[in-house]
C-alpha cells in the first residue's frame, strides 16, 4: 500500500485517486444494487418480430444469392459475392481471404442489392441475439431488474465499461436499435425513468483545451455548432446552411477528435477525396486554435511519453512522431482520443459523486441506475421529477469551471425510449 502510495504521488495521480476514483466505488456499487427494471414482455414482442423480419431478409437473400446458404458463414458468402456473382474485393485478411465486413458491405452495396440485405440481417442477428434473447435470462428473479456490472479499471480512457449485461454498446443509430430501450421502464405505475445527457461534450472539452475563439464564442451563444462550423467553412450566413453542409462539418467536427484522414472523410461522405483534403484544411484555418492546441499535445506527448486528462488521469503513449502533421497514426490518434475522452470520462465521474452525495444529504427518493458514456439514468417518483431534473442538472452543468459553458438535456419518460425533454 505505502509503494502505490508513493507511486500515485510521484505521478500527481493521488488526487484523482482519492477524489476521484475511490468515491466512486460507492456510486457504483450503488448502481449495482439498484439495476434497472426491464419490460420482458416487450423483449418478447421484439424477439418475435425481430425473429419474422430475419426469415424474410434470409429468403430475400437466397432469391438473389439463387440457392441457400449459410449467412453467418464467411467462407460461404465469400463464395456468393466474389466467386458468383464475381463483385469486386475490397480488401483481403492475411488468413482467409476476401473480406465481407460491414465497410466491404457497404461499398459492395452500390454495385448489388446482396450485400445490403446482407448488413440488414447481420443488425437484426446482432440485436436479437446480444441484446432482446439475452437481456430476460439476466432479469434477476427477486427484483425483476437487470443489475450490470460496472467497471473503473478497464477502458484505458478512463470510461467507465460495463458488463452483463454491456449497457454501453445498446445501439441507438437505427430505429430497431432504439426499440431496445422502450425495455427498460420505471419500476412502478407512478414512477419514471429520467435521462440527463451531457450535449457535445467532447467538442465543449477540445473548447476548453484548444481555447479556440470562434468555438468558444459559438458555445457560449449556445449555437447549433455544427451549422455555424458549417457556416464558417462554406463562408455562407448561419440562415442559408443546408443539411448536407451541416452533415459535412458534423463529420469533420468529430473526425478532427479522432484524427480523421481526407481518405477517411471521403469515404465517410461519399465525396471526392481532394474536396475532402480542401475541407479539412478550410476547418482548421477557420479554427487555428484547435490546430495548435492539437500540435502542442501531440510534442508534449512524443517528449514526455504520456497525455493527461483534465483532472491529470496519465496514459503512456508511445509512436508519436516529431512534426508528424495532420496524417495521424494510431498513437497519436490515440493521445488526442484520449485527453479529449478521457475529460469528458472524469467529468461526468466527478458528476455522478456529486448527484450521489446530494441525493443521500437530501434524503431524495431519486435513484441513479445507469451511467452510459455521457449519459445518467435516474428513477423517481413523478410527483418528485422536478426536483431530481434541477438536482441533476446543477450538477452535471457546474461540474468543473471550464472556459464554455456546459449543456445537459434531459428527458422523462415511462421508458428509456419514450423519455421527451423535460
Amino acid at each position: 500500500r505505502r509503494v502505490l502510495a508513493k507511486q500515485l504521488t510521484r505521478t500527481g495521480l493521488e488526487r484523482l485517486f482519492v477524489e476521484l476514483e475511490l468515491p466512486l466505488i460507492d456510486v457504483l456499487a450503488e448502481l449495482e444494487y439498484n439495476g434497472i427494471k426491464v419490460d420482458v414482455e416487450r423483449l418478447e414482442e421484439l424477439s418475435r418480430r425481430f425473429g419474422e423480419r430475419m426469415a424474410e431478409l434470409e429468403e430475400r437473400i437466397f432469391q438473389l444469392a439463387g440457392h441457400r446458404f449459410n449467412i453467418a458463414s464467411p467462407k460461404q458468402l465469400q463464395e456468393v459475392l466474389f466467386e458468383e456473382l464475381q463483385l469486386p474485393v475490397i480488401k483481403k485478411t492475411p488468413k482467409s481471404g476476401p473480406s465481407t465486413d460491414a465497410e466491404v458491405l457497404e461499398e459492395l452495396a452500390a454495385v448489388h442489392p446482396l450485400p445490403a440485405e446482407i448488413l440488414q440481417y447481420r443488425q437484426y442477428a446482432k440485436l436479437k441475439g446480444t441484446y432482446v434473447d439475452a437481456l430476460p435470462k439476466m432479469v434477476h428473479p427477486e427484483t425483476g431488474r437487470v443489475h450490470a456490472s460496472f467497471h473503473q479499471a478497464v477502458a484505458a480512457t478512463g470510461r467507465l465499461s460495463s458488463s452483463d449485461p454491456n449497457l454501453q454498446n445498446i445501439p441507438v443509430r437505427t430505429k430497431e436499435g432504439r426499440e431496445i430501450r422502450s425495455a427498460f421502464v420505471a419500476a412502478e405505475d407512478d414512477w419514471v425513468l429520467l435521462s440527463a445527457d451531457y450535449s457535445q461534450i467532447e467538442l465543449r472539452v477540445l473548447a476548453h483545451f484548444s481555447q479556440d475563439e470562434r468555438l468558444r464564442e459559438a458555445f457560449a451563444r449556445d449555437e447549433d455548432i455544427h451549422a455555424r462550423v458549417a457556416s464558417q467553412v462554406f463562408g455562407v450566413p448561419l440562415e442559408e446552411v443546408t443539411a448536407e453542409m451541416r452533415r459535412k462539418a458534423k463529420a469533420v467536427n468529430f473526425g478532427v477528435i479522432y484524427g480523421q484522414s481526407p481518405y477517411g472523410l471521403a469515404k465517410q461522405l461519399r465525396i471526392d477525396k481532394q474536396e475532402a483534403a480542401e475541407f479539412i484544411d478550410a476547418y482548421f484555418a477557420q479554427y487555428p486554435g484547435i490546430s495548435r492546441f492539437l500540435e502542442q499535445e501531440l510534442e508534449q506527448c512524443r517528449k514526455k511519453g504520456y497525455v493527461n486528462t483534465i483532472l491529470g488521469r496519465r496514459r503512456r503513449i508511445r509512436g508519436v512522431r516529431p512534426g508528424s502533421g495532420r496524417q495521424r497514426n494510431l498513437a497519436e490518434r490515440t493521445a488526442v482520443n484520449t485527453v479529449i475522452q478521457g475529460s469528458a470520462a472524469d467529468l461526468i465521474k466527478q458528476a455522478m459523486i456529486a448527484i450521489h452525495r446530494r441525493l443521500r444529504r437530501e434524503r431524495s427518493l431519486g435513484r441513479m441506475l445507469l451511467q452510459i458514456h455521457d449519459e445518467l439514468i435516474f428513477e423517481v417518483p413523478a410527483n418528485h421529477l422536478d426536483q431530481l431534473g434541477e438536482l441533476v442538472r446543477e450538477e452535471m452543468v457546474g461540474v468543473e469551471p471550464l472556459l464554455v459553458p456546459l449543456k445537459v438535456d434531459v428527458k422523462a419518460g415511462k421508458s428509456w425510449a419514450e423519455a421527451a425533454p423535460w
